[in-house]
Parts: structure tokens; sequence; C-alpha cells
């Protein structure tokens, strides 16, 4: 995924598309294995897609693990520019302590937390503090899951750096998404 994520870059900036950040969804898994670092090193080279523009996608699982070496893993990551963001957050252990261990970039509010936020005050005010504790380590701000102009509209309001969801668009394959980054055609 992440060798394709790269070659399908390095083709929309190559065909004279502004550049966009993509984002990876990357598994514990994977970063446990000492050459990840190196493999991520490789597609960027061979891809020639610019690691400014890579957005690696970490769970909470994988970073509760604070072993050393992946502190240093990210580190190296992070020195090459490379966008680090915790997905789902809220979801899973949500131990606090990683979040000034690891060199992090963006924290994804997971969408159930979006869902009922028109409706329910307890996930306004979890969302709040998620947006509130983010900014204040750093990092930006995505909501996960937005799909009415409520929902945006709440999360505009209130600092919300960024969002996704089927408000703006389903997820698309490649073709189709690049209509999305074309200039509308003259009348």
């Amino acid at each position: 995924m992440l060798r394709e994520t790269c070659r399908q870059g390095r083709a929309w900036l190559d065909a004279g598309f502004a550049p966009l950040v993509l984002a990876v969804n990357v598994s514990a898994h994977q970063v446990r294995h000492d050459d990840f670092g190196e493999r991520v090193d490789t597609v960027l080279q061979a891809s020639g897609f610019p690691p400014e523009l890579l957005e690696l996608e970490l769970t909470e699982s994988t970073l509760m693990e604070q072993r050393a070496d992946m502190v240093a893993l990210f580190d190296r990551l992070r020195a090459r520019k490379i966008r680090l963001a915790i997905d789902d957050f809220g979801t899973g252990y949500s131990s606090l302590a990683y979040l000034k261990r690891f060199p992090l970039d963006i924290l994804k509010i997971d969408k159930g937390f979006i869902a009922d936020i028109s409706q329910d005050s307890d996930d306004r005010e979890i969302t709040l503090a998620i947006i509130s504790m983010a900014h204040s380590l750093g990092f930006k701000v995505l909501a996960e899951g937005v799909e009415t102009a409520e929902q945006l509209a709440f999360l505009k309001a209130n600092g919300c750096d960024m969002y996704q969801g089927y408000y703006r668009s389903k997820p698309l394959p490649a073709e189709a998404f690049v209509k999305l980054l074309a200039p509308p055609e003259p009348a």
C-alpha cells in the first residue's frame, strides 16, 4: 500500500496537480520489523515522492509499546519530514503518556465521537477536550467520519484543523479522486 500510494502521489505531481499529503495506515506488525524505516526510505527513493507529503497513520496500540527502538524509528522518520498521525484516537488504551514521548504531528479524532456530536453533550465535551489537548501539545487535529454540515460547523467553530468523511466525499478510486483535484472546466 505504501508503494502504491507513493507511486500515485508522484504521478499526480508529475501531472501538474498541487502537492497534497497522502496518508497510509501502518500496522503495529509492520512497525515492529527492524527494516521498516529502510523500507519507507526505499519506497520514497524509488517513487520520487517527497517525504514531506507522506503521512503514516499509527494506531494507539502501536504507540502503547513505547519501546526505545520505536521512539528512535519515529524520530528518524520525522527527521526526514515524514508526518506521523495517531489514527482513531480515543478508541484504544488512550494512555496520554505516549503523546509526549513520540514525535507526532496529527491526532485523528475517532468517528465514534463525531457521529452524534450534534445531539450528545458527552461527545461534544470529549471532542473539545481532545482538540484543546492536541493543540496545547502542538498537534494538528483531524476529525474522522464527518457526515453533516452541523458536525463540520461545530468542529470549525471549535478549532478543529481538518476533517474527512462522507460530507466531503465517499472513498474513491484514484481515477475518480483526480476529478476532485482538477480545476473546474470553464463554462
